[in-house]
This record gives C-alpha cells, structure tokens and sequence, in this order.
C-alpha cells in the first residue's frame, strides 16, 4: 500500500503545497499544471517554501535538493500514466473535475487511487460515469499545506477499502495526521467552521461590534489563534461565499447562506489577503480594518 509515485492536477497553491510535502516525504512528484505562465510560478514557490524551511533550520539543504530533483513538472496528463495515487487541486467547480477523472481514467493504471482536495464538493458525484468509482476518495489538505497538520480523508459509498488505505499510509507518510468523514458537504472541517465564519459576518452586520474587537474577543477570549475576520481574509472571502453556496445548496439551512456584505465585499473586488483587501487593508507594513460604511 506505500506510495511511491504521486500525480498532482493543478500547480496552484494547495497543489504546489501537496506535490512539495510528497517530494520532501520521498515520493517521485509528477505535477501538471495546464496553464504555461503558472508552471514557473508553482517550481518558483516550492523552492522558495523549501529555503524557507532550509533557513529556519528545519530541513537540511540536501534534503530540500533531493525533494526537488523528486519533482517533475508536467506539460500533459500522460506523464500521470505510472502514478499510484493522483490528487486533484484544481478549480472547485464539478464539471472540471469530472472531466479531469475522466481523462486521467484513460491513462493511468486501474490500481492508481484518486483522490481530490475538494472542501465542499460530493465526492461520489466526482466519480459519476467512471469504469472505477470504487479507486475514488477525497483527500481535503488545508492552506497552507506545508505548515497544516491535518487532511480529511473523504470516504463516499462507493470508496473501497483499499482506497482508504492507500490515501491514509499517504497521509501518515507525509507527516499528516487523517481524520476520516462522510461523504457530505463540508466533512468535518468546513461543517463547524462555516457557520462561525458567516455568524462572525453576520454579527459585523448587526454592529455587535467593530472589526477588530469581534477579532480580538475570538483571538483572546476563545484562544483562537486568529479572529473569524482575519481567518476570512486568509482563507478568501470568494472561496468562503463559494463553499457557503454549495453547503447551503445540500442541507438548506440559514446558517450556510453568505450575508448580504460577505457577497457585496466579493463584488467589489475585496476577497481578502489576495487581494490586498477584505476586511482588512493588507497592502501596508501592518493589517488595517477597513472602512466598509456600516
């Protein structure tokens, strides 16, 4: 059950993150990126993560020159073809997904296990049409990867034991700690941690109190590393609204749907660190709360 080649879709920032901790776990890294101008990018990042690490005494320089001579940038899906597990990292949107895990199927070996990064999205529907539904897990890293301890391992109806397997030696081999879920819009993360974002909005809206207070009652009074409001900034105010919307399309409940000013900032262009904005200013040498004329 050990991994010994690992596939990546997506060169974005959670797939960079998880093709860095394979290659630096030992693994032979194959990462696909289909847009030409990020694939430099993502290379750029994983190295300048790995210095970082390097420079905080935390990795040997040798080992972060191994872990990058285990990465291989891809230009097509067939260079997935010997993979033992491929992870999805890209746009949370189904229809991609399910066209991605329809083309890898032509390609990889049928033992090769799937797994996707999904936050919200069913996995079972991911895996509707294919010869082998049974290979199909999630595999939900949170940001950023490197520095996260945990991963949910997503089970569906149709996930087999082996499956399940795989994906948990995986995670345990890459310094994770698995924690397994349902097969149900949020898993576990996302299920309890929504609702408190969007209440954290919510309680902005009524004028409960100001930004950085809400902040600063969360961070020093629950012991949360971060206020809700920060953790929007970080996490973005667009992915937020997106997950709230597909939360609150499978259970209906007022708690998952996005408040009118979660959905205004979006518009607007505020969706958090990003962007330099959200709730709050980034662009300066400190975050600064910003005016939002509530």
């Amino acid at each position: 059950m050990t991994t010994q080649v690992v596939g990546v879709a997506g060169g974005g920032l959670m797939g960079s993150g998880i093709a860095q901790v394979a290659a630096t776990a030992g693994m032979s890294v194959r990462l696909f990126e289909h847009d030409a101008a990020q694939r430099p990018r993502a290379v750029a990042g994983i190295t300048r993560s790995l210095d970082r690490f390097v420079a905080k005494g935390t990795l040997a320089p040798e080992a972060r020159d191994a872990a990058l001579e285990r990465l291989m940038l891809a230009t097509s899906l067939d260079a997935l073809h010997d993979c033992d597990l491929v992870i999805e990292a890209i746009v949370e949107d189904l229809a991609p997904k399910q066209a991605l895990w329809r083309a890898l199927e032509s390609i990889c070996r049928d033992d090769c296990v799937f797994a996707t990064n999904t936050s919200s999205l069913s996995v079972v529907e991911q895996a509707a049409g294919l010869q082998h539904p049974e290979r199909m897990l999630g595999l939900h890293f949170f940001n950023p990867v490197p520095m996260m301890a945990l991963v949910e391992v997503v089970r569906s109806v149709r996930t087999s034991a082996r499956a399940l397997e795989v994906a948990t030696t995986f995670v345990g081999a890459v310094g994770k700690t698995a924690v397994v879920a349902r097969d149900e819009s949020g898993f576990i993360v996302n299920l309890l941690l929504v609702p408190y974002l969007l209440d954290a909005v919510r309680a902005l809206e009524r004028g409960v109190a100001t930004i950085a207070d809400l902040d600063a009652a969360m961070h020093l009074g629950a012991g949360h590393p971060m206020g809700p409001l920060t953790l929007l900034d970080f996490v973005g105010l667009d992915t937020v609204v997106r997950i709230a919307d597909i939360m609150f399309d499978q259970y209906r409940e007022t708690r998952y749907a996005p408040p009118p000013l979660l959905r205004r900032m979006v518009s607007a262009g505020y969706t958090g660190r990003k962007s330099g904005q959200g709730f709050y200013d980034w662009r300066g040498d400190e975050p600064v709360p910003m005016e939002l004329g509530l």
